[in-house]
């Protein structure tokens, strides 16, 4: 039976990864019933922890893998989990995936709580473990991500997103994160400031990588080109592939388009009208190409390192951010 991409990826930092769920159950321990509870309940749905994944590949192509690298692992999963339990709050999201969010099954004062105590556990296992720097990194991140989500919201009222300022966006709200990994990644085994900066940008990169597929899968992609879900057009959110046919055709017809996201985003007929209109232009080529430009520019980054099983599984993650199928 062929293993998954994830499990080949996760070969040289397999100890690691285990080791890592120990920590990470440990970070979240509660003595109030409810909250543990809730922790056990996200422990359980914990995704493919790819940003984990970053972390320890970072920090074994640089040395090796010690207790401030667990810390660092650790502290970016509970913000980001933190995030995520708020954000779902805020969109009112039901699910995630496809278990019940938090907010679902607690209401949201709940879920704020649980995500206020999220974003302290980190805070103190910084603090309590003396790993200030580790701390500046992934403090800047949830700063840049709030910002960007901010933005977002602004710029969704008037629907008049442009290429820069899509970038800007996806670079605060996505790239942000798994930059800090592997900024937090190179630290923990205490490299130069330029190393950590170096892998900061490498981190930004794949993140602006990720964020693109994820415009894609909108569209269906590869296989799926025929399959689209339109959601982030019912959500009124301006992604690359859109913005970029915007840009290719006359004034009259951006306001007819931005006209249909705006009043018509729930009719299935003029959705996909939409989603035509994107093919049509080549929105979906224009942001393959831009997505493949970013993986480029950060294969390009780990060239710069020694060869060892850490880099190549890096690297295959790079891959695996691109060619991934959901």
């Amino acid at each position: 039976m062929k293993s998954s991409p994830i499990k080949r990826i996760q070969a040289p930092i397999l100890e690691e990864m285990k080791s890592f769920e120990k920590h990470f159950r440990a970070s979240m321990k509660s003595s109030v019933p409810l909250l543990d509870k809730i922790m056990s309940y996200i422990v359980k749905r914990k995704g493919k922890q790819m940003r984990p994944m970053f972390v320890f590949l970072t920090a074994k192509m640089l040395g090796n893998t010690n207790e401030s690298t667990y810390t660092a692992a650790s502290l970016i999963e509970l913000l980001h989990t933190a995030t995520l339990v708020h954000d779902d709050v805020v969109d009112e999201a039901y699910k995630r995936r496809g278990f019940f969010s938090i907010n679902a099954l607690w209401k949201n004062k709940i879920a704020v709580l649980v995500g206020d105590y999220l974003l302290s556990r980190g805070l103190l296992l910084s603090v309590d473990k003396g790993e200030f720097d580790l701390l500046r990194i992934v403090s800047k991140s949830v700063k840049l991500m709030s910002e960007g989500e901010l933005l977002q919201i602004e710029k969704a009222r008037k629907l008049d997103i442009k290429e820069d300022v899509y970038f800007d966006i996806i670079t605060k709200k996505t790239a942000t994160l798994i930059a800090s990994c592997c900024a937090t990644g190179a630290q923990s085994v205490k490299q130069s400031d330029e190393v950590i900066e170096q892998m900061r940008l490498f981190g930004e990169m794949v993140g602006i990588c990720f964020q693109i597929k994820d415009d894609l899968f909108d569209y269906g992609s590869g296989d799926n080109l025929g399959k689209p879900t339109g959601i982030d057009i019912k959500e009124k959110k301006m992604t690359l592939p859109l913005i970029y046919a915007l840009s290719q055709n006359s004034k009259s017809k951006q306001r007819s388009i931005i006209n249909t996201v705006r009043n018509n985003n729930n009719d299935a007929n003029r959705v996909k009208e939409v989603i035509d209109f994107v093919i049509a232009s080549g929105g979906i080529e224009y942001a393959t190409e831009r997505m493949y430009e970013y993986r480029n520019k950060a294969l390009k980054i780990l060239d710069n390192y020694p060869d060892n099983e850490a880099k190549n599984s890096l690297k295959q993650l790079v891959i695996y951010t691109t060619e991934r199928e959901k």
